[in-house]
């Protein structure tokens, strides 16, 4: 009978243990209010507070319209939207963390085991939000030098997490940020798995931003945006991404589907985006920018569909801010891809379309562009398609291909890296500069009307490999697709 007492009371010892560590606890139990009106900050805090000291749990938010500021995420507490359940963003600028780096609805810095989960939504009302700071910037309340016109500090994110580990957002829908949607800052150990993005309401809605991350998965989501889509940034010199993985996944953008940069100080190695569509991007489907001294190593790019995209792909290698360091390109494959572009806007329709700029232009090729004596190297592109409207007009926007017009073509190493920067480029498929080691293998362009610009254009491009390429245009007959300027292919 004692050995049995004693065993009981093992097995409420590790009963017990098991409900401190993983006890669900009801938002209402701390008197949060689910009528969309009472302000629940303090009320939420107190919860996440409470849960965080008492051994970690999840705060469940059921059906309703739970209205709140910036809230701080605390180690292990997990907030769980139930379907129906809406964390709803203050309209009032005065109710988020301002005067403070990177404002949020949902902010967390230096904790572990956190997370958001559910089918329900956070909505941060950002148009309205986006008003109330602009409001308070006009009546001199609050100071900011409203870069184009616009508000440059203290606009909330939706999600803000810096310095964690083991993160896991789930199933939630995030809407509605007066800024980038969600940031994740030297984050270790996160996983992003089906969640719905839907930010179109302001500027700067990036539906993403992985920042200087290790271990992040990106997994099985639909991200529409009116900024990029998908954005891996780095922004710290002694830092980099590495180990990220983005599998099937949906971006829509007025701005990149994916996108490496543009801030690029440390840099990023080991990725993998496999198995994802873009679709109206009003620039690229794919790029790397790395105008700030950033490496960039060991990119795999895998099953990737786009539609009605501006661009195909812009890799490009710069000296902005890169502070004497030399930034760098070595080893991307990108393979079994499929991209269409229209001749019309992509994104027309969105309320914060992309700007029309660096015209007169025609259509712009895909373009690999490294530096004079800074080449990018290593690229492969392997079983790709690339399908495009064709038509331009050499009397809106001429480039020949002689040595003197090539030559013309300004290095712009300073310059915010953009595939319209150099304006009107002397391919329609591909256009490549500084460029040392690339492979196209089985590959397909195809323009639907007459071009007068050849396929392809290589201006100091070191060991290229051609193998089945294929070029499709109704005038090509007797026509040059290929041309070389100071650059060598391999037999």
């Amino acid at each position: 009978m004692k050995r049995l007492n004693i065993y009981l009371s093992i097995l409420c010892t590790i009963f017990s243990i098991g409900l401190l560590q993983a006890k669900d606890y009801n938002a209402s139990y701390f008197g949060i209010k689910s009528n969309g009106t009472t302000l629940n900050t303090t009320s939420i805090q107190r919860a996440i507070d409470f849960i965080s000291e008492n051994g970690g749990g999840t705060l469940k938010f059921y059906v309703g319209r739970y209205l709140t500021g910036t809230i701080h995420m605390k180690s292990n507490v997990t907030l769980h939207l139930e379907e129906g359940a809406v964390l709803l963003g203050s309209t009032n600028i005065n109710d988020y963390n301002v005067g403070t780096p990177n404002n949020a609805l949902v902010y967390a810095k230096g904790v572990k085991n956190v997370g958001i989960t559910g089918k329900g939504v956070i909505d941060g009302q950002g148009k309205e939000v986006a008003y109330s700071l602009m409001d308070y910037i006009h009546k001199g309340i609050i100071k900011d030098p409203l870069d184009y016109d616009r508000p440059r500090n203290n606009r909330p994110k939706a999600i803000y997490f810096r310095e964690c580990n083991n993160v896991t957002i789930k199933h939630v829908t995030v809407k509605n940020s007066a800024d980038w949607v969600q940031t994740y800052d030297q984050c270790e150990d996160v996983l992003i798995d089906s969640i719905t993005v839907d930010s179109k309401v302001f500027w700067n809605n990036d539906g993403i931003d992985i920042v200087d991350c290790k271990n992040f998965k990106l997994l099985n989501s639909y991200i529409d945006a009116s900024d990029d889509a998908i954005c891996l940034k780095s922004h710290d010199a002694t830092k980099m991404n590495e180990n990220i993985e983005i599998r099937n996944c949906v971006a829509r953008s007025s701005a990149n589907g994916i996108k490496f940069g543009t801030v690029s100080a440390g840099g990023y190695k080991n990725i993998r985006i496999i198995n994802n569509r873009v679709y109206d991007t009003f620039r690229s489907a794919f790029t790397i920018a790395t105008p700030d001294g950033g490496i960039v190593e060991d990119v795999l790019v895998d099953s990737l569909y786009a539609y009605n995209t501006g661009n195909a792909i812009y890799l490009r290698i710069g000296a902005r801010w890169n502070k004497g360091r030399q930034g760098s390109i070595d080893g991307v494959t990108m393979q079994n891809i499929y991209i269409e572009v229209p001749a019309d806007k992509p994104d027309a329709g969105y309320a914060f379309e992309g700007p029309v700029e660096d015209n007169p232009r025609n259509i712009s090729p895909a373009s690999i562009v490294g530096l004079k004596g800074q080449p990018i190297k290593n690229i492969v592109l392997r079983n790709v398609e690339i399908v495009y409207p064709g038509g331009s007009n050499p009397n809106y926007a001429f480039r020949g291909t002689s040595p003197k017009e090539l030559d013309s073509i300004p290095e712009m190493e300073a310059a915010y890296p953009e595939f319209s920067q150099f304006k009107e480029l002397p391919a329609w498929a591909f256009y490549l500069r500084h460029v040392d080691g690339v492979t196209f293998e089985n590959v397909k362009f195809t323009a639907k009307d007459k071009e007068y610009r050849p396929a392809v254009v290589m201006d100091d491009v070191k060991n290229a490999q051609m193998t089945n390429v294929e070029y499709n245009e109704p005038n090509k007959k007797g026509k040059k697709q290929l041309v070389l300027y100071k650059s060598t292919l391999k037999k």
